[in-house]
């Protein structure tokens, strides 16, 4: 699965998707229920770099593909949203081959 783009594209997208769910009901609960800022900020920096990297290899893998801009399109847009990469890890990417 790591050997190609597109099989780090969907690796990447479930880190991410992770960070997200850490950082919403793990960090935030955290911070403002505990007074702890300090998990908040880790899995806020591990959720930042693996957001870049998702980001970084949408592009990487639509230049490699030749995807259509609407296929890109939805892959960035899923990235902003709580379980959204692995939506779109279900309903894009395994259907690419």
């Amino acid at each position: 699965m790591l050997s190609t783009n597109l099989g780090r594209l969907r690796v990447l997208g479930v880190l991410e998707g992770i960070s997200w769910i850490l950082l919403l009901f793990v960090g935030m609960p955290l911070k403002y229920s505990m007074d702890m800022p300090m998990p908040n900020k880790v899995i806020g920096m591990v959720h930042g770099i693996l957001f870049i990297l998702y980001v970084l290899f949408v592009y990487i893998t639509s230049q490699e593909t030749n995807w259509k801009g609407k296929t890109s399109a939805w892959l960035y847009i899923a990235a902003f949203f709580p379980f959204g990469t692995f939506i779109a890890d279900a309903k894009i990417l395994k259907r690419i081959k």
